[in-house]
């Protein structure tokens, strides 16, 4: 079984790759995903499935890792993300913060920062 850390690292990959069935295998079936601290955004494959394929449709959408920090079933990721916001390409600071446990992650929280359009916008 893949540590919580590789988990997340998978899951990661398939979101800048922009596949939407491997990023769907990181996650429990019964998976939540919430805005920081509480608001719940989606539950379950399918309303994250529809999160996702709006979000995939960003022709520039990238997260960068900035630093990761693993303690035990959670996994705190600081990432910058860039995005195609409707006032233009741009970037977004985030921190995600998941829980992992049996080789999926059962929850993951948003933190978002501002966005900072391009400077070209």
């Amino acid at each position: 079984m893949q540590s919580p850390e590789q988990v997340v690292q998978a899951q990661l990959d398939a979101y800048n790759r922009k596949d939407l069935d491997a990023l769907l295998a990181t996650y429990a079936a019964d998976a939540c995903s919430y805005l920081y601290p509480a608001t719940l955004v989606a539950q379950g494959h399918a309303a994250i499935r529809a999160r996702m394929v709006q979000r995939f449709a960003e022709p520039d959408l990238h997260a960068r890792l900035r630093r990761r920090v693993v303690l035990g079933e959670v996994v705190i990721d600081d990432e910058i993300v860039t995005r195609n916001f409707p006032e233009g390409r741009g970037t977004q600071a985030m921190t995600m913060i998941y829980r992992v446990s049996d080789g999926r992650i059962r929850d993951a929280s948003a933190i978002m920062g501002e966005m900072r359009l391009d400077a070209s916008v």
